[in-house]
């Protein structure tokens, strides 16, 4: 599903590892103690425009989150999403976002590696060979 996220203001951004201009990371660096957060290092990412809170940056975390480090973490309740596929608007805490666990995408990216290493063998022992033939007629 492809969709711009919309803030209050009308400022947008594109929901990835980056944003648009129209979000900034806050310079003030804030220690989380309670919840799901406890034990990290987050910056406020805020809108330019209205400076209105639209979420967290991790900077430091648990080993046990390690994986949220860098990631903008944006708060659903604040936004607003156009779905580009149906030409429509809709609020973004009304959307639920299917994830895979991340056990289960590794295990993907390993079996393609795998696949794609066993289409190249061929080749790569296509060029040993030639390269060993042509230093032993040299």
């Amino acid at each position: 599903m492809l969709f711009l996220v919309y803030v209050p203001c009308g400022a947008f951004m594109l929901t990835s590892r980056r944003v648009t201009n129209d979000v900034v990371v806050s310079d003030a660096i804030e220690s989380v103690h309670k919840g799901e957060m406890a034990n990290c290092i987050c910056s406020h990412l805020k809108c330019r425009l209205c400076n209105c809170v639209l979420g967290k940056v991790v900077h430091a975390a648990p080993s046990h989150l390690a994986a949220i480090r860098s990631i903008f973490l944006l708060n659903k309740a604040k936004m607003s999403c156009y779905i580009l596929d149906s030409i429509s608007m809709v609020k973004a805490s009304s959307l639920s976002f299917d994830m895979k666990p991340l056990q289960e995408t590794v295990h993907e990216a390993r079996q393609e590696l795998e696949e794609r290493l066993d289409l190249m063998a061929p080749t790569c022992s296509r060029l040993a060979d030639m390269s060993l033939s042509s230093q032993s007629s040299t």
